[in-house]
């Protein structure tokens, strides 16, 4: 009833060529507004009418159609609280939260049958007969998936494609008789050259899963933790130690522990890109570095998953050559475990800081005293903060949020215990656990925890979409400002605020900018079949963000809010129209102009079910 009564005021006003403002939509000018039947109806048939000529391929399989999920529903309006009432439960928590249900599909199962490694390598197999991999290229090569296109990206870029034959773009350097081809010159010119640092090595990776790394500076420290809790066993509360203490370490025992001096980093009135779960990966962190961010992160890491050798969150801490200023950001709950996965950081990986999430909101990890959990067990926080910067010779950073309940923020508290524990630097989201991301970061709040926080810089995260929110989240006390959601809408808001406009990006201009991440996929995750369905699983993350960006020229009332859902509209051309679609069927067409056709088994459910438009 409600989405009806919506797309009503809508036809009506596009009939009149008026614009009434709706409730929690952004303010678009008339000329522009339609409704969700014509919205998909005109994208369904020039769609049709114009496939081949960007792929040169079929539309979209059917089955991609069944298996995925439409659109969010349109935000409810704020009933009265009689009509409030009526309202099922079911309905309003449906489009709630994460898809914890949905599918994961291995990329690898996107190919029947693979290339052994060996044959790319040239090498003996080491399995022999009991291989199941192919070794006759013949074979492979005709039942490879067609290419899809002509020029192999790594190739061009760099003179060598390591994927070879697997190379879904193999025709441009393979020969007839299927050999691979190289550009000397090319080779050359990146010849020791490391463009991404921070790999997990293959002994590395042993001896931490047989536990024969050691951690001295962490072991000193936490014996430190041992001798205090022996000296409050024995002494109790009546005789306290001779020396004044405020936590398990005094000024003279770090003073002792701690010789060297810390790598400084200057923070202050820089543009830090948050370290984003899923979308914040390296090729996403490369298209945003071109638009002018000055400070990147890994996205958050399992300090137990670090310890353990886990390859998969060893890729969380990669670092492209572009990242000048990069941190990792790591999460756990107990000061074991984070003091040594501070030190393993510290020896084999290449940062500028190390950041602790105590901002995670997640059951997952907030029930298991990790996250926002940490902001409520103050003495286990100190004893984190304190050991990790006894083990790092970089700057320690910490996220935290408002506090764990809505009406009970407990930030100003913790931020004067945190400057005596020895952060460099804080960052503040303006929301609550219980908040997640309805309604308004807390700008006035975070104002007075920066001073509170002085001369230790505070960084203000929250809501912030354009150059102007910029401008006012500048006007309080912050040191600098964090963009999470904003640069997964519109990546080019780095470069807006920095020049100080808003800047109506065409359609061709922001699939320029797909283009790029595709490329940066490609030599990140590969360029064989596998690779390829990694970085689209990727970029339709991405476009389930990006597709809430409203191009400047058609809003009538400048700028576009992070909190405003943008109605049904139709852009200056059929490109600026599809990218505004909230349908994953529309997104997947999008990523067929850039990676070829879906695989026939291909299933993709977003991961966030849109809560800002439940």
């Amino acid at each position: 009833f409600k989405e009806k009564r919506m797309e009503g005021v809508m036809e009506e006003n596009t009939e009149r060529g008026t614009s009434v403002a709706v409730k929690g939509e952004a303010a678009i000018k008339p000329e522009f507004l339609t409704t969700k039947e014509k919205f998909h109806d005109l994208i369904d048939s020039e769609w049709q009418g114009c496939k081949g000529e960007t792929t040169g391929e079929s539309d979209t399989p059917e089955e991609v159609k069944d298996t995925s999920v439409g659109e969010p529903e349109p935000k409810r309006v704020k009933l009265d609280p009689e009509e409030e009432k009526k309202v099922e439960k079911t309905d309003r928590k449906r489009f709630r939260g994460q898809n914890k249900s949905r599918p994961h599909t291995k990329p690898t199962t996107y190919e029947e049958k693979r290339l052994c490694l060996s044959v790319i390598q040239k090498r003996e197999c080491t399995f022999g007969d009991k291989c199941t991999f192919y070794h006759d290229v013949a074979a492979y090569m005709a039942s490879k998936p067609a290419d899809i296109g002509e020029r192999c990206y790594l190739y061009e870029t760099f003179g060598k494609c390591e994927y070879g034959l697997t190379c879904r773009f193999s025709k441009e350097h393979t020969t007839p008789d299927f050999q691979t081809t190289e550009k000397e010159d090319l080779v050359k010119a990146f010849e020791g050259r490391t463009l991404t640092k921070n790999n997990l090595s293959k002994d590395l990776q042993f001896r931490l899963r047989k536990r024969s790394v050691a951690f001295k500076k962490s072991e000193e420290y936490l014996k430190t933790l041992s001798n205090n809790k022996d000296k409050k066993r024995h002494h109790g509360n009546d005789n306290p130690p001779p020396v004044k203490t405020l936590g398990p370490l005094t000024d003279a025992d770090v003073t002792k522990l701690r010789p060297c001096e810390k790598k400084q980093v200057d923070f202050r009135d820089k543009l830090y890109l948050a370290p984003l779960t899923t979308c914040g990966n390296l090729p996403f962190r490369r298209v945003c570095k071109r638009f002018g961010v000055d400070i990147t992160c890994g996205e958050m890491a399992m300090c137990t998953n670090l310890l353990q050798g886990h390859q998969s969150e060893w890729a969380l801490l990669k670092r492209h050559e572009s990242e000048d200023l990069f941190g990792v950001q790591v999460e756990g709950c107990f000061p074991d475990t984070m003091t040594r996965c501070a030190e393993l950081i510290n020896t084999y990986a290449d940062v500028d800081f190390v950041d602790i999430n105590s901002g995670c909101p997640i059951d997952l990890v907030y029930k298991k005293g990790g996250g926002c959990g940490l902001m409520t067990r103050t003495r286990k926080f100190e004893q984190i903060i304190k050991g990790m910067n006894h083990v790092l010779d970089v700057p320690l950073t910490v996220k935290i949020r408002t506090g764990v309940q809505e009406k009970s923020s407990i930030a100003h508290k913790l931020i004067p215990e945190m400057k005596t524990w020895g952060v460099s630097m804080i960052t503040l989201h303006g929301r609550s656990r219980e908040q997640r991301y309805t309604k308004l970061a807390d700008w006035d709040y975070i104002n007075t925890c920066a001073e509170l926080a002085s001369p230790i810089p505070l960084f203000g995260n929250g809501d912030i979409l354009s150059y102007e929110d910029a401008v006012k989240a500048r006007e309080t006390g912050v040191s600098g400002i964090m963009i999470a959601r904003g640069a997964l809408i519109k990546p080019w808001i780095f470069t807006e605020i920095k020049e100080n406009r808003h800047w109506d990006i065409s359609s061709s201009e922001r699939l320029d900018i797909l283009k790029d991440f595709t490329n940066y996929g490609l030599e990140h995750w590969g360029s064989d079949t596998r690779g390829v369905e990694k970085t689209r699983k990727f970029m339709l993350e991405w476009l389930s963000f990006m597709c809430r960006y409203i191009p400047v020229g058609l809003l009538e009332r400048m700028p576009q809010k992070i909190n405003e859902r943008p109605p049904y509209y139709m852009g200056r051309n059929y490109l600026e129209s599809l990218m505004a679609s909230q349908n994953v069927g529309d997104w997947i067409r999008i990523s067929e102009m850039l990676l070829g056709p879906v695989p026939k088994n291909f299933i993709f459910l977003p991961k966030h079910k849109a809560n800002a438009y439940k």
